[in-house]
């Protein structure tokens, strides 16, 4: 099937192999497919590659069996798998967006004298890939390594407003979300609601939506400027985060994160 301008598999790499395996090149489309996608339904990928139904399913299995994709049990569309995740994130960590970042994480964690992580967006899910605890004798523990739906977090939310409505709503296809807390987002529209806020303001906040006793700022990197979505935030105890507060660490996180971003180039 010829490639058009829009394909995510247009842009060829090397000059095509001379003995071409048409399968792999299909499973390896629909994985480049689902990188521009939150999620693929089987007749998207049976007209996308121009093949049968059935086809298209025997690709789609074969995927699955590797953990490449998952079936969302309801809606039967296919979403990233365990493995291609897995591997995605053990290709990010030897990108290494953190160390040329942690010169900007150690100079807000020296300004605020509080927590400060730095996730990424891996579907739905929060992953804390770096972070630096305040000094303070009460403070907010480090979440490096954790990961949260991102829908009660601040770096999720952050995250998610970067994302057009028609993406967001692809991402979560139906309207009961997940919730850690009694003070979760646990719906999309409210979560909607939310992210016109965040994009308003430019920073997303969270009052003890992911745990109690914590609060926390984030402001997402524009999208573009990393080969993954990023975010950082500021965890603060709630005893101490008042209004004031959460607009003076949102001020500072997005100047943080402007200049943050060249370092990305």
């Amino acid at each position: 099937m010829k490639k058009t301008a829009g394909d995510p598999a247009a842009i060829e790499h090397t000059s095509a192999p001379q003995y071409p395996i048409e399968s792999v090149d299909n499973a390896l489309r629909v994985l480049l497919l689902l990188g521009e996608r939150s999620e693929l339904r089987l007749t998207d990928v049976a007209e996308y590659l121009g093949v049968a139904s059935s086809t298209a399913h025997r690709l789609l299995a074969m995927l699955q069996y590797r953990g490449f994709v998952r079936q969302d049990a309801r809606s039967k569309t296919y979403r990233p798998g365990t493995s291609l995740t897995g591997v995605a994130f053990a290709v990010l960590q030897r990108f290494d967006v953190r160390e040329a970042l942690r010169p900007v994480l150690e100079d807000l964690n020296r300004s605020l004298a509080e927590t400060v992580h730095i996730g990424i967006l891996d579907g739905t899910v929060v992953r804390f890939i770096d972070a630096l605890e305040s000094p303070r004798a009460v403070r907010v523990a480090s979440r490096l390594g954790q990961s949260m739906p991102a829908n009660c977090t601040s770096t999720g939310k952050a995250m998610l407003a970067e994302l057009s409505t028609d993406d967001l709503r692809r991402l979560y296809p139906n309207e009961d979300l997940e919730a850690l807390t009694g003070n979760s987002v646990r719906n999309r529209t409210d979560l909607e609601l939310e992210i016109e806020v965040i994009r308003r303001k430019g920073y997303a906040t969270s009052s003890e939506e992911s745990e109690e006793g914590v609060s926390s700022v984030a402001v997402a990197f524009p999208r573009g400027t990393s080969p993954i979505q990023l975010a950082m935030n500021v965890a603060v105890p709630v005893t101490r985060m008042s209004h004031n507060d959460v607009r003076r660490i949102g001020e500072q996180l997005r100047a943080t994160v402007a200049d943050a971003t060249k370092l990305l180039h």
